[in-house]
């Protein structure tokens, strides 16, 4: 993934945590990545530094989703395939 990319998803991934906080009252604590005093619009930082705040955020964004036990839906690929015949 070149350095634009990763800029590209930094971004987001900050979007996804003001639009949460803002939406939700969802208080998503970033601690972490708060410490690491980047942002998506420091284009000069290189591009170890923002890969490392994309999966810190990334990581402080899921972790509160992954308490709440969501429950999973699973999808079997053998249950719901039926052989088909087609014409050539």
């Amino acid at each position: 993934m070149n350095k634009e990319e990763l800029l590209h998803l930094h971004m987001l991934l900050v979007l996804i945590r003001t639009y949460s906080r803002e939406n939700f009252n969802d208080e998503i604590l970033t601690e972490r990545y708060d410490s690491l005093e980047i942002s998506p619009s420091q284009i000069h930082k290189d591009k170890m530094a923002h890969k490392e705040a994309l999966f810190t955020l990334g990581d402080e964004i899921l972790s509160p989703i992954h308490r709440r036990k969501v429950p999973v839906i699973q999808y079997f690929h053998e249950i719901t395939s039926i052989p088909v015949a087609a014409e050539h």
